[in-house]
């Protein structure tokens, strides 16, 4: 979809609707490929917002023609010149101008971190983009989610690049480094505190970095399709069940602001989803569509890119599960990097974290058979928010469906050998331990705001604030497993920049998982356990890309807005070991 530009785009005039949605049921269209020329790839993204009549906003990265977050497509080496513009106007006097729920004036992060302690006074702001560290609803940046890219201003910085309305087009310029995994990656913005609301209003993009094929040549040949799954606030919040729904206890709404994790898998979800922006809307979830040829195999491409919402995809047909052949996550190829993992690893559903990339190949269905990709409840806990079974999209099998859009090579010229040994085969340097928690600012008052932290073992939990000193030093080269807990009720989904990591033991218990990831859920603590809810990941900073520092967090956005978050500093390699930090 396009919308042609006018010079209200020029003068960041409020009434433009910058961002039109389809309509509930609309078909699935493919976002618009910008693909990488002479090994360049040079665009122009401007950021907008639109303030709805409900008074929820939406955000989108337009390019010159109207259209939105088109998918970048770059191959392993390509220069990225990428140019953006910002047009956010602030609606409201709230910290980002959100309606009430998550991102509101009365969320967890508005009241934990207030908007003048969030907001540097932007008069008096530094006027090089790199260093003014400006973070306010106005304020934009670029996230290239999953990359190695270093964490500098101009390339994939996100804790002081900031620009702001009235700056001239602000230049990302980086190659793809030669060695990235081929997959699916994302970008979206990086504001810290206001985070939630751009994305969650719809601010996200497919990056692709091609050559998957050459690390896995089963999948030559195949027709691709990306799938961009959003969350959004509830276009129907006050309608009452579908009657379909079996009957569900009373409705709670958690202290975020939306509605409870009620154990059912039914009932008012916290959020809408919606899949390459075609909304699917409580309470009757109308399938957006797809339409596939009969039997044919594709390789599907998808993002949750929703800001706190979990995904259970499964493709049913007759309401019968299929088969979905994994071959990445994050963004990296089972094959890859030495793993031991098989190239393909057939499941009959698929877990995603917010923010978590999944490839399979999928087959179509046979003509007449009626075929329908689903999330699956996800159990949040009890502190978390309901994201319940619901549809996404019908898939119809017709033999004159439009060609695909884009398809990999046929004859794939394979990857060399990795030079570095199996992450999994590396003894860590040493072991650290971080831990996840949250807290009433009043004890005596489960209505009032949360405080949420993620805090490195030994130091004092306190949220997040622009400026604060690295919770972490390491050395670049080297290898470390972190044990991650959840002392909280409710799911949390681990996230760092920069680097994967593989998933190494659940709980205490080890897991035979040879692949890496950048993304994982820590599961919750129900208040009976003996030990709190663990992972232990074996995190690979072996990439000399990766000098600088950079964040971990928690990617329910929310949380991480109310600063339920730390950073690290990656030292040199030739630099003293820093074993005492």
């Amino acid at each position: 979809m396009a919308l042609g530009l006018t010079s209200r785009a020029i003068a960041g005039d409020a009434t433009g609707d910058w961002c039109p949605r389809p309509a509930p049921g609309s078909i699935v269209q493919q976002p618009k490929d910008l693909r990488s020329h002479d090994g360049v790839l040079k665009l122009d993204l401007t950021v907008h917002d639109f303030k709805e009549k409900d008074g929820s906003v939406r955000y989108c990265y337009l390019l010159p023609d109207g259209t939105q977050s088109p998918t970048l497509r770059l191959h392993p080496g390509d220069l990225l010149i990428l140019r953006l513009t910002d047009r956010l106007v602030d609606f409201e006097t709230d910290v980002g101008g959100r309606q009430a729920g998550h991102g509101s004036a009365t969320n967890a992060a508005s009241q934990t971190v207030p908007a003048m302690k969030m907001t540097m006074d932007m008069h008096g702001a530094s006027s090089d983009p790199c260093t003014r560290g400006t973070m306010s609803a106005v304020a934009a940046n670029i996230h290239f989610h999953g990359t190695t890219v270093p964490p500098l201003c101009h390339e994939d910085d996100v804790l002081k690049t900031s620009v702001l309305p009235g700056d001239p087009p602000f230049e990302y310029r980086f190659h793809i480094p030669k060695n990235e995994p081929p997959g699916l990656y994302w970008y979206h913005p990086h504001i810290h505190g206001f985070t939630l609301p751009e994305v969650l209003g719809g601010a996200s993009g497919a990056l692709i970095v091609e050559g998957i094929e050459r690390a896995n040549p089963a999948l030559a040949g195949l027709p691709e399709r990306v799938l961009v799954i959003r969350d959004q606030d509830l276009l129907n919040p006050n309608a009452p069940p579908s009657k379909s729904e079996p009957v569900v206890p009373k409705l709670f709404i958690d202290h975020d602001g939306d509605s409870a994790n009620n154990g059912t898998g039914f009932g008012l979800p916290a959020k809408d989803l919606s899949i390459n922006y075609v909304p699917v809307p409580y309470p009757d979830y109308p399938p957006a569509r797809i339409t596939i040829r009969p039997g044919e195999r594709e390789l599907w491409r998808v993002l949750n890119a929703s800001a706190i919402t979990y995904l259970n995809l499964a493709v049913l047909f007759n309401r019968a599960p299929q088969r979905l052949g994994i071959v990445a996550i994050d963004g990296v190829p089972l094959l890859w990097g030495g793993s031991p993992a098989p190239p393909i690893v057939w499941v009959n559903h698929i877990g995603l974290p917010p923010a978590a990339r999944v490839e399979f190949v999928v087959e179509g269905p046979p003509l007449g058979v009626h075929g329908l990709l689903v999330t699956r409840t996800v159990d949040t806990g009890p502190g978390g928010e309901n994201d319940p079974n619901r549809a996404l999209a019908s898939i119809t099998a017709a033999s004159d469906a439009p060609e695909p859009q884009s398809v990999l090579p046929s004859d794939p010229k394979p990857l060399p050998p990795p030079t570095l040994p199996w992450i999994g085969n590396v003894q860590p340097v040493r072991v650290r331990r971080l831990y996840f928690s949250e807290k009433l600012q009043n004890p005596n008052d489960p209505t009032s705001a949360v405080e949420f932290y993620l805090t490195v073992d030994g130091q004092t939990p306190r949220p997040y604030q622009p400026g604060s000193p690295p919770n972490i030093v390491v050395r670049q080269g080297t290898v470390e497993d972190w044990i991650i807990e959840n002392r909280s009720a409710e799911l949390h989904a681990f996230h760092i920049h920069q680097l994967h990591f593989e998933l190494v033991d659940w709980n205490g218990v080890p897991v035979n998982e040879p692949f890496v990831r950048d993304t994982v859920n820590v599961p919750y603590y129900n208040g009976r356990m003996l030990e709190y809810p663990s992972v232990r990941l074996r995190m690979d900073f072996r990439d000399p890309n990766i000098v600088g520092t950079f964040p971990y967090h928690c990617h329910i956005l929310d949380h991480e807005d109310a600063g339920m978050m730390g950073t690290v500093k990656v030292l040199p390699a030739d630099a003293p070991d820093p074993a005492q930090n």
